[in-house]
């Protein structure tokens, strides 16, 4: 393997660490802050808001430079902002920290996704994205349990502590092992980028991301309730439950990645989410038990992470552009939406007093809304197609 994808990789763990190990923490830091648990569960939405501000912005913002230059700059921001949250006084304080904490992420996987299809060998561009993505799956399997022992048994402004230090490596393995990149040579002002907003592909690939991974989060955000309240697993068994979630969500990433290349990435898509919805209501009518719960708990990993490297690279395809790390950068934009809107939508049964089965079923109603919508933006592109197709037929004609 690259080098310089391990270097992508390392960043994508420190991410991977940031966003996920508070779901785990929220217990902790809840009755540490005096806060109640969906209260806490705005630490989640507060984060991944911060990913949909920062991911255009700052990719804009920093195009002068080169992609290497800016993933160093990102992981810089990403450190310092983390920094934050070990000193937060407050539980308005860590709200904060977490938004800005946040700005970089996007914009890191986004740029790093085009680094990495540029660096892959013909043919194993998704499995060059996954690479990336792994060190966001082995958040999950190892440095999220992790951090959530450190956060449940000491501090959870230790877990931060550790996610500084894992970006601080980061930016020595991007100096070290990424080769040297050039700015994008056109002089033209890089905000009218934004001009890619009048394409309606885009708008279609903003609706599969921000809805088709809801499932993900409608589910992981509130999994230590479901574990103790209806599988009647003890908390103490949290961290472990965790890297189950996160080897599967390994093995999914790596799935994923070699089915898209192999098939076309709209085809994986809507049998992954297919397959996720399965998993939601198994997971509904199965949480009672134990045993099933952990299994589910596998293969859901599996499941929702299989979809990450065929929707990035569906997203890649969709707009000829010269703005490309823009377009890239909204997968993780849009991710995030998904976060906070699968955190959000799934808090609701259980602020209005249903149990804790219950977010799965509006994970299962947001995947098969992300299949609705790519099966839309199918039929309108072989629409256009089709009449491109025509024209050129009467243009040869004539």
């Amino acid at each position: 393997m690259k080098k310089s994808l391990l270097a992508l990789a390392l960043g994508g763990l420190g991410i991977g660490v940031t966003e996920f190990t508070i779901m785990g923490m929220l217990p902790d830091v809840a009755k540490d802050l005096q806060v109640s648990i969906p209260e806490a569960g705005y630490l989640i939405s507060a984060y991944a808001l911060g990913v949909v501000v920062g991911a255009p912005l700052l990719v804009v913002g920093l195009n002068k430079f080169s992609p290497t230059k800016i993933l160093i700059i990102l992981m810089a921001l990403f450190t310092i902002f983390n920094g934050l949250s070990i000193i937060a006084p407050d539980y308005n304080f860590l709200l904060a920290s977490r938004f800005i904490a946040g700005l970089p992420h996007g914009a890191f996987f986004g740029v790093g996704s085009v680094v990495a299809s540029r660096l892959a060998d013909k043919g194993k561009e998704a499995q060059a994205v996954a690479t990336m993505f792994s060190g966001l799956t082995i958040a999950n399997l190892l440095g999220v349990p992790i951090g959530t022992y450190i956060g449940h048994h000491y501090s959870w402004r230790y877990t931060f502590l550790l996610i500084a230090f894992i970006g601080i490596l980061t930016i020595l393995a991007l100096k070290l092992w990424m080769p040297k990149t050039e700015p994008r040579a056109t002089k033209e002002n890089p905000w009218k980028d934004f001009s890619i907003f009048r394409n309606s592909n885009i708008w279609f690939m903003v609706l599969i991301f921000s809805l088709g991974p809801g499932a993900l989060f409608a589910w992981i955000s509130y999994i230590a309730p479901l574990m103790s309240e209806v599988s009647g697993i003890s908390n103490s068994y949290l961290p472990y439950i965790m890297i189950l979630a996160g080897l599967g969500m390994f093995v999914g990433n790596l799935i994923g990645g070699k089915l898209t290349d192999k098939f076309s990435p709209v085809t994986v898509v809507i049998s992954v989410m297919a397959l996720q919805i399965v998993c939601m209501l198994l997971i509904y009518f199965t949480a009672s038990n134990a045993i099933a719960n952990l299994l589910m708990t596998f293969l859901t990993g599996v499941a929702t992470f299989a979809l990450v490297p065929s929707l990035t690279l569906l997203l890649l395809n969709s707009v000829k552009s010269n703005a490309e790390m823009l377009v890239a950068s909204l997968g993780p934009a849009c991710f995030n939406i998904a976060n906070a809107l699968g955190a959000y939508f799934g808090g609701l049964p259980l602020d209005n007093g249903f149990g804790y089965t219950s977010p799965v079923l509006v994970g299962a109603l947001m995947s098969l809304a992300g299949i609705l919508i790519t099966v839309l933006y199918v039929r309108k592109s072989n629409k256009i197609e089709q009449i491109t197709e025509e024209k050129n037929i009467f243009a040869d004609c004539a």
